[in-house]
Formats: C-alpha cells, structure tokens, sequence
C-alpha cells in the first residue's frame, strides 16, 4: 500500500471514535481539532470512505442510520463552520424527537439564536426559527439538543395552530412521563384559551365581513 493510501486510512481511524458519538456523522470542523485537514476529507470523499451530506458534514457509509440521524444531521450542520452552539431542535421535530406524537414532519424544525450566522447552503429539508431560548426552554434528549415539551407544544400551538397535533403530544407527554399531571393541565388550558381566541376573533372577522 502506499504511504497516501495509508495515511487516509489511518486518518480515517482516527475519524472513528468522534463518529461513532453521532451515528457516523463528523464535521469539518471536529476533524480539523484532530489535525485532519480538508484536503484529507476530500481524497476520503473521493475514494468513497466518506460522504458528504451538507457542506462540512460527513458520514461514514457503513454505519447504519436510525430514526435520530437525520435529526443529529441537522444538528451538525448548524454548528459546523463556526456556526451557533445553542441551537435546538424545535416545534413538530421536537415532539418527534420525544416520540409523543404520530408527527411526521418533511422538513427537520430548528431554532437558532437570532442574531445567529448560517451558510447560506442550507438543505432543504431544514426549517430555521428564529428565538433567543431561555436555558430552560432546551434539555437533551438522546443526546440531541431540543426544546422542551412545554415549550415545543406551546411553539406549535402559536406557529402552526395544529391544536389537535398540540393536544395528542399533551397526552402522550403525560402517559410517557414527560411532564407532570399539573404541567399538562396547565398546557390543556393554555391550548383551550388559544382555541377560544381564535373562535371570537374569527366569530368578529365574520360580522365585520
């Protein structure tokens, strides 16, 4: 073998470890704090040890996804190129995360600071929320960084007004644990209250009309 082609392979050894931490993903980023340089993921790209996801996101193919990689992709992606650190997944993703409801969104839902700077190659099944979320608005859950319940259910209520989508989380939340007896009845009014602002205010807009 030759000493590039062993240098690759070593490399992607070292590569291992940080990917195994994120079902085979690794960014740009983390393999330069390795000393691994770009030009090294490139000729791993090429000879079909990597591959390239997102710009600065990389899997290693043969490592079986699960139902979190896309999420931990997602992830990875709005970190990379120094990118934002406090960012969570958020909204119907959230909620899919917790696995509290039979959402199953097309687009990973995600919210970053707002004064946050992102590549402009954004994927397209990545939808970007702007919010500054308090610390305790953002737990982990399966190593990923989400919103938490409270919040993801009262996010969907005022962004999507899916009051049935709101409601089945609510419950599942509760049977799974998630939240406690006074958190969901607290959520359960705040979802009623909501539902009745929208009635009066379309019973208004329909006299008016």
């Amino acid at each position: 073998m030759s000493g590039d082609g062993h240098t690759v392979r070593s490399r992607l050894d070292e590569l291992l470890p940080l990917a195994e931490q994120h079902d085979g993903l690794v960014t740009a980023t983390q393999a330069r704090a390795l000393g691994i340089a770009d030009s090294v993921l490139a000729r791993l790209t090429q000879r079909g040890k990597l591959e390239r996801v997102a710009r600065g996101v990389y899997r290693i193919p043969y490592f079986p996804a699960d139902r979190l990689s896309q999420y931990r992709e997602a992830v990875l992606w709005a970190r990379a190129s120094h990118g934002p650190e406090h960012v969570a997944l958020s909204h119907e993703t959230a909620l899919g995360v917790y696995g509290i409801s039979d959402v199953n969104p097309s687009r990973v839902r995600m919210t970053v600071p707002k004064a946050a700077r992102l590549r402009r190659q954004k994927p397209k099944w990545i939808a970007i929320h702007r919010g500054d979320l308090a610390l305790a608005d953002v737990t982990m859950h399966e190593g990923l960084p989400v919103t938490t319940v409270a919040k993801s259910v009262l996010d969907v209520m005022s962004e999507t007004g899916r009051m049935g989508l709101a409601r089945q989380a609510i419950k599942d939340a509760r049977k799974e644990g998630y939240i406690s007896a006074a958190e969901g009845n607290r959520l359960t009014r705040q979802l009623n209250q909501r539902a009745q602002g929208g009635r009066v205010r379309a019973a208004k807009e329909h006299a008016t009309a």
